[in-house]
């Protein structure tokens, strides 16, 4: 009998319980060394023990589920000049490695863009990515629409 399969989503964290959410970032304070132990991790986190050894293993965040992965972004942007280049000069700046770049005609007004990069060497978080990119005047909505 194959054992079952675990799956893994894409989730905001603005729908997840209080209890992951305190998981995440007792696990980030011990990750950036600002907490010792899981117990000081845990209550500066507001968290119990018990709770973070429960949960610890279900959680993280997106950039190390991407580190040292190709990633696929999917975007739309406005039809104007410049846009694409500055999305692209904004990965080459955090050291992501562009593999391929796949761009749809525009219509009304809008290009669809899909970008996949090499996260080895990548300077930032993801999510800091992400938000990078989504921060460029012209770039309507980013996603992660795969990963290998």
């Amino acid at each position: 009998m194959r054992p079952k399969e675990e799956r893994f989503y894409v989730v905001s964290a603005s729908v997840l319980p209080e209890v992951i959410l305190k998981t995440a970032q007792a696990k980030e304070l011990l990750a950036r060394g600002e907490a010792a132990t899981v117990f000081e991790a845990a209550e500066k986190a507001g968290l119990s023990r018990s709770a973070f050894y429960k949960y610890k293993d279900g959680i993280f965040p997106l950039y190390a589920a991407t580190q040292g992965k190709i990633v696929t972004l999917s975007m739309h942007l406005e039809h104007r000049a410049g846009i694409l280049s500055k999305v692209l000069n904004t990965i080459a700046h955090v050291q992501g490695n562009i593999l391929t770049i796949n761009q749809g005609i525009p219509l009304q007004g809008m290009a669809s863009v899909t970008v996949s990069l090499e996260t080895a060497g990548i300077q930032v978080p993801m999510d800091e990515l992400l938000n990078m990119l989504a921060d460029i005047n012209g770039v309507k909505n980013v996603e992660v629409v795969g990963q290998s």
